[in-house]
């Protein structure tokens, strides 16, 4: 089993219509706790910089943060990248029916080339960095299309985990195939990042022992089911039902605590 598919049979679902799209994202902010905690640095980010113009969403996926950034930040302009055709033009069309194509656009990119100097005062990166091989190219390529005093915010998983890849569990190896490597070490992605040029770099633990539970609870074993039958598409309103208080709790713990150790990784660059 592999990720990607699920996430695209998710997204075929909710794309059907702009309401329907809207729930998805609301739903996704509620259930990654990875979303929470990049609200947490983006909310610190709108009350400390207003002066955001422009902002780079690179590797925007379903495009859920983009949207938020849109909202949170009105005066500026976002370009979002992916390497996949299908979701770059339905992100478009989405984002053209919600009113954001005059300051959203989506493009087909790779971010190991990608690069434009002095452009950007925000750059977004949630779960990108594990799958891409040259990191410090890409990282090298945020540095030069960022402008002075900009902020380059990644969400990653650590390597106490992040991958799943300590995990022996039966069926959980599908969690790491599409991943290059298992990880970062807190010490050396600050080093990569600093060698590129970043004048301060600062890194904490996210998913921490409540948001390791919560993870399983609302995300991985889901995702499981879903793999081994379609059928669970109809139940899984009913187990979120259930389940969905508990992981609500063990989210805002893992928020509100500063972990010694954790498997994801909240990482903050200035130029």
């Amino acid at each position: 089993m592999q990720y990607d598919p699920i996430k695209r049979s998710l997204g075929k679902v909710f794309n059907q219509h702009p309401v329907l799209r809207k729930l998805f994202y609301q739903l996704l902010d509620l259930l990654l706790l990875r979303a929470w905690h990049i609200r947490k640095e983006l909310r610190k980010r709108t009350h400390s910089s207003p002066e955001v113009k422009a902002i780079l969403d690179a590797g925007s996926g379903f495009g859920q943060y983009t949207y938020r950034m849109a909202r949170w930040f009105p005066a500026a302009h976002i370009k979002a990248v992916d390497i996949k055709p299908e979701q770059i033009e339905d992100c478009n069309v989405f984002m053209a029916k919600a009113g954001l194509v005059d300051r959203v656009k989506f493009e087909l990119a790779d971010l190991t080339q990608f690069q434009e100097a002095n452009t950007y005062d925000l750059v977004l990166s949630v779960d990108v960095m594990e799958h891409i091989e040259e990191d410090v190219q890409v990282f090298r390529n945020f540095y030069a299309s960022m402008k002075p005093g900009g902020l380059l915010l990644i969400s990653t998983p650590s390597d106490q985990g992040g991958s799943d890849s300590h995990d022996h569990e039966e069926g959980v190896h599908g969690f790491i195939e599409e991943h290059v490597r298992d990880g970062y070490n807190l010490g050396d992605i600050q080093r990569k990042l600093k060698s590129v040029g970043f004048s301060k770099v600062e890194a904490r633990y996210s998913y921490g022992t409540p948001g390791k539970i919560s993870w399983k609870l609302s995300m991985k074993y889901p995702i499981l089911m879903l793999g081994a039958s379609k059928i669970f598409f109809v139940l899984l309103p009913f187990y979120y039902l259930i389940v969905y208080p508990f992981a609500l709790v063990l989210n805002f713990f893992d928020l509100a605590i500063k972990h010694k150790s954790g498997t994801g990784l909240i990482v903050k660059a200035w130029k």
